[in-house]
């Protein structure tokens, strides 16, 4: 049984290889597809301001994809790319980082087990996943509020646009 999901990729360095952080995104697309998990589709990419420490800016988009895999193997499918790609684990949170990716969402619902959380846990306050995730999957609803991604979009940019009270 195929299972679709939707995966967040970002970058923030440089790769030997691959170049810019764009390059480094759809080299990672590729290497997705060469593993056995279908591209569906690909959300434009965007540049956004880094989270925490780092200062440079990400490239960050969205896609679609097919596959037999459950969320805990598509997971380590993940972390294998991203290791592949010269990602390593520790040092400081929110570095820069040639390759980040991450299940947004699944077609199955919720999935909660060691080191992983479907939906991602922070998804719904953050503009640089919900802005490319509408362009590819406006209807898709978060199984814990109900709403389709779009109207999370919605409420976040509604939200952001008032005035802040003291």
């Amino acid at each position: 049984m195929s299972h679709h999901y939707l995966i967040a990729l970002g970058s923030n360095r440089r790769h030997q290889r691959y170049g810019r952080p764009e390059a480094v995104l759809r080299a990672a697309l590729v290497a997705l597809e060469q593993a056995g998990v279908q591209v569906e589709q690909v959300a434009p990419m965007l540049r956004s301001a880094p989270l925490g420490p780092s200062l440079r800016r990400y490239a960050n988009s969205m896609v679609r994809v097919r596959s037999k895999l459950d969320p805990p193997a598509l997971l380590e499918l993940l972390k294998r790319t991203e290791r592949d790609f010269g990602r390593r684990r520790g040092g400081q949170r929110w570095s820069t980082r040639v390759l980040d990716l991450d299940i947004l969402l699944w077609d199955g619902g919720t999935w909660a087990s060691p080191g992983l959380i479907v939906p991602h846990v922070a998804f719904r306050d953050r503009d640089f996943v919900l802005r490319p995730v509408v362009a590819i999957a406006p209807r898709w609803r978060d199984p814990l509020t109900g709403l389709t991604l779009r109207q999370l979009h919605s409420r976040l940019t509604r939200e952001s646009r008032l005035p802040k009270r003291d």
